[in-house]
């Protein structure tokens, strides 16, 4: 292979294998640098992992300016930025920001039975208010209830599993893939019909995670649990008003699309009306909710800092994967053409590449030009799409956001949050030895009975 090729210069359009190196950098740096010893206490602070995300960033910007010109490094960088992280990042901050002022006070002795009400809970509202406002809702209360215990990792594992990925399948609004299916034309009640998996895989889940936090109960020391039946307060909603405020934002990333018509206005959209009202609502929440919910929330801006901070890196580094993988659309069709495939094709890239834009990516690959049956669903472009692919890039993309921190958005939210309240929580490695050997079996078995 001769370096033309390698670079990806000889046709001008598609990166050359090169260029996914500066992703593969990045993804090593998150995964490595937190257990050097001499670097773990570097990368603690937000403004070196944004350093280390703009390095890597610049490299995949300056194999595009050698390989591609100077033009087409503008055009991926407007994509990169503009099109997919400022959207993606002022969702999250929004309902990060707004979520954080709902105190759901109180603390419950944390027995089994508890701990898994919670989590079920959370897995039902994630599809209402979105993982990320799910997880911040009750990520506190969680560790709040557990605070007497001293083995809490495995719950807040399993709560990320749950409420900041598996609980976002019912609804587009629930996990930023399916809402990126509804704007491509999948009808937005659609996902409901992904209920039974959703069910199978959260009871599955619920139960595994009530039989382990049973066993993890009895290793506790007695003193702890003396204490935790103790020291008990009812639970408390304060700052209610910010529900009203998480349902308009949800009700705004729904109807406002970009360069469309609003409904029942008819007035078209300019760019980024949605991320100013958004913004907006953030600002609304801070005026007028009382500054000591957030206090006693110990609400603290550090995790969607450390979201914003390294996904702007992924979202630039991850563009040329994506395009190979556009761009080779009819010959990985051969492959990964059957439901099964898509399945673990869609979900396998999706717990890397961030789950949204990988969901796209197989979503155009699953499409055909023309009506094949039926059943199949029409979307934008006059595309087609056959349900059971759909459904299996679906819950690719939703169920395998859970395999990585950086699978989804909340995911690195939630385990800073809990780091912060004094969890040892794992590694990127040890996080992902916990999802490879919780979750694939459980994705083995939802092969065999639906795909």
């Amino acid at each position: 292979m001769n370096e033309a090729s390698i670079l990806g210069t000889t046709h001008g359009a598609t990166p050359g294998m090169v260029a996914i190196l500066p992703f593969v950098g990045l993804l090593l740096a998150i995964a490595v640098l937190p257990l050097i010893p001499r670097t773990a206490r570097w990368w603690e602070h937000n403004r070196n992992r944004l350093i280390v995300s703009l390095s890597f960033a610049a490299m995949t910007i300056g194999y595009y300016v050698i390989a591609h010109g100077g033009s087409k490094a503008l055009q991926v960088g407007e994509h990169a930025i503009l099109g997919e992280y400022i959207p993606f990042i002022v969702v999250l901050f929004a309902l990060y920001v707004i979520s954080g002022g709902i105190s759901l006070g109180g603390d419950r002795p944390a027995h089994p039975l508890t701990n898994t009400g919670l989590l079920a809970l959370g897995t039902v509202l994630a599809s209402l208010i979105g993982t990320t406002g799910a997880s911040m809702l009750l990520i506190r209360e969680v560790l709040q209830t557990n605070r007497e215990r001293k083995h809490v990792t495995h719950t807040v594992i399993f709560f990320i599993f749950l409420v900041s990925n598996v609980g976002g399948s019912l609804l587009p609004i629930g996990d930023p893939p399916l809402f990126l299916g509804y704007l491509q034309g999948v009808p937005f009640f659609w996902t409901l019909s992904l209920w039974k998996e959703w069910l199978i895989l959260s009871t599955v889940l619920l139960s595994v995670y009530y039989v382990w936090d049973t066993l993890m109960y009895r290793r506790e020391e007695l003193r702890d649990l003396v204490r935790d039946e103790a020291e008990v307060t009812r639970l408390r909603l304060r700052g209610g008003l910010n529900l009203v405020w998480l349902a308009a934002v949800v009700l705004t990333v729904a109807v406002i699309k970009p360069g469309e018509v609003l409904p029942m206005v008819g007035i078209k959209t300019f760019p980024f009306l949605r991320e100013l009202i958004l913004l907006g609502l953030v600002g609304v929440s801070l005026g007028w909710t009382n500054p000591k919910i957030r206090i006693e929330n110990g609400f603290k801006y550090h995790a969607i800092l450390e979201v914003a901070a390294l996904f702007i890196g992924i979202f630039l580094c991850m563009q040329p994967a994506l395009e190979i993988l556009d761009h080779r659309r009819l010959e990985l069709q051969q492959i990964v053409g059957t439901p099964a495939r898509l399945f673990w094709a869609t979900g396998g890239l999706s717990g890397f590449l961030d789950n949204a834009p990988t969901y796209l990516v197989f979503l155009r690959l699953a499409c055909t030009d023309g009506l094949t049956n039926v059943t199949d669903i029409s979307l934008r472009d006059g595309l087609f799409v056959d349900q059971g692919k759909l459904t299996a890039l679906s819950l690719g993309a939703v169920f395998f956001g859970a395999m990585t921190y950086i699978g989804n958005g909340p995911n690195f939210m939630v385990n800073s949050i809990a780091e912060q309240q004094g969890v040892r929580m794992p590694s990127f490695f040890g996080y992902l030895l916990y999802s490879v050997c919780i979750l694939v079996p459980v994705f083995l078995v939802l092969t065999a009975f639906f795909f």
